[in-house]
């Protein structure tokens, strides 16, 4: 089924803030995900979260790093996990199910942006396996303890999705690589596993959308050279950013919103932004976003899960 990507009035905006967004939500008994939690947008709205009421469970590949920055954030644990290791993820899941704990929401916000190239895994693209698959077969693995009456998994996707779709024919760059058309990759195909995702969970109560932050200069761009920076006119010559940038409190609000709102109950698998439905993307304009239709076409979606799903070799939901 086609997603239909129109505002739907949710009274925030740009400038909002996870906190704002959070106002009047109570998630006191709400076991909540974050990947990444622990720093930039992550770390905003893993605070925002436990400041509604929840527990936070933060997924670290640095733990150590994780709990100093989380230290003194009451109701979050960290816990050992690489999203770029098979492995790594298949311990934390079972680690995490042997509590019997339920999820109520997963947050997929962690990822890398700008790599030099490089394969991991079975040799897999390391924007595509990180950014998507690792969240891919995380998901699936906690499958069994996202609870009978329902749970959120918000995918933190971009505008960057509008560098690339998905490249069928070369989907680890073996002919040619390019920084921003990997990132750009990996961000159209978090967007489409929330499409697919949320198909197959909506029977039992499971939604999932796809955010764009907004554009926000976090740990996230540290590879990128400042001239590039200063080039694509993220920040000035004297180290200033641009405007139209977000703080990190605005750009983890949107992902907060898609995660809580109860507006978005009759919109799974939308692509939302600016703590909102995004609009379809009518320019190339990254700044303005809006969403471009191969991140929320159906039939990609479908074609993408079943090519994550012989990749993992999982699939818990169809």
């Amino acid at each position: 089924m086609a997603i239909t990507q129109h505002k739907i009035g949710s009274g925030f905006d740009a400038h909002s803030t996870a906190n704002d967004v959070l106002a009047g939500i109570q998630l006191s008994g709400k076991n909540v995900l974050v990947t990444g939690g622990y720093s930039g947008l992550g770390l905003e709205a893993t605070s925002a979260l436990v400041r509604a009421g929840a527990h936070v469970i933060v997924p670290a590949r640095r733990p150590a790093v994780a709990r100093q920055a989380l230290y003194g954030v009451p109701r979050t644990e960290v816990q050992e996990l690489d999203l770029s290791d098979a492995d790594s993820i298949r311990t934390f899941s079972h680690r995490f199910l042997e509590t019997g704990r339920t999820l109520d929401i997963l947050i997929n916000n962690a990822g890398v942006m700008a790599y030099p190239h490089r394969l991991i895994g079975s040799g897999w693209e390391a924007h595509f396996a990180i950014n998507h698959l690792g969240h891919f077969a995380l998901v699936n693995r906690l499958r069994p303890a996202l609870p009978p009456t329902g749970a959120r998994v918000v995918s933190v996707a971009s505008s960057g999705h509008f560098l690339s779709d998905i490249r069928w024919d070369d989907l680890h760059f073996r002919h040619g690589y390019d920084h921003w058309s990997a990132y750009g990759q990996s961000k159209t195909a978090n967007a489409l596993f929330a499409v697919h995702l949320d198909t197959l969970g909506a029977a039992s109560g499971v939604h999932a959308f796809a955010v764009h932050p907004g554009s926000i200069l976090t740990e996230l761009q540290r590879r990128i050279p400042q001239e590039e920076q200063i080039a694509q006119g993220w920040i000035t010559r004297d180290g200033r950013h641009a405007d139209g940038f977000k703080t990190p409190a605005q750009g983890a609000a949107t992902a907060v919103w898609a995660a809580t709102s109860p507006l978005l109950d009759e919109h799974g698998g939308a692509y939302c932004q600016d703590c909102d439905v995004a609009e379809p993307a009518i320019t190339d304009d990254m700044l303005i976003g809006g969403v471009k239709p191969w991140a929320v076409d159906p039939g990609s979606a479908s074609r993408l899960w079943a090519l994550s799903s012989e990749l993992t070799g999982l699939d818990r939901f169809s």
